[in-house]
């Protein structure tokens, strides 16, 4: 279940979004569309929402935005240069004018010493800008930690509208 405050959160950042007059796209792995599904579940959300990419996959992050498979073997899945990439590619793919991403491990298995449960990388593209990305690790179950990872991604674009 979505806590109110998260949707809440979605609701104003679809206003700052329609004032701003932008444009969002996804990229999620970990996340599996949730960030998109809770956007869109609010009505009216087709005037800021453009599409969403769920690339949980390696080959699915390559063929649907464009990832280069060799930087997934060089950095992992889950990095910060990964990211970066996944968004670039949801922008480029999009009509939006700003693409989100995220990446990670929510466990409970997958992890390692290198990329523990909860590690999330995070990407953002904005036209006209310099891709930004962050690396956290957040506490919890899979559930929390997803939850975590869509309300950090909320803060991250509205930061930039």
């Amino acid at each position: 279940m979505v806590p109110d405050t998260l949707l809440a959160e979605a609701e104003e950042l679809l206003t700052a979004c329609r004032a701003k007059h932008v444009m969002l796209a996804t990229a999620e792995s970990c996340t599996g569309g949730l960030i998109a599904a809770i956007l869109t579940g609010i009505a009216g959300s087709s005037d800021v929402v453009d599409r969403g990419f769920i690339a949980y996959s390696n080959a699915a992050k390559n063929e649907i935005i464009g990832v280069p498979m060799a930087l997934m073997q060089t950095h992992g899945a889950v990095s910060e240069e990964v990211a970066r990439a996944m968004a670039e590619g949801a922008l480029s793919r999009s009509r939006a004018t700003i693409a989100v991403s995220v990446t990670g491990v929510a466990g409970p298995g997958g992890s390692s010493v290198e990329k523990p449960v909860g590690l999330t990388c995070f990407g953002l593209a904005k036209r006209g800008q310099a891709i930004i990305s962050e690396r956290t690790v957040f506490p919890g179950d899979r559930t929390g930690i997803r939850i975590a990872m869509v309300a950090r991604a909320f803060l991250m674009i509205r930061a930039q509208v």
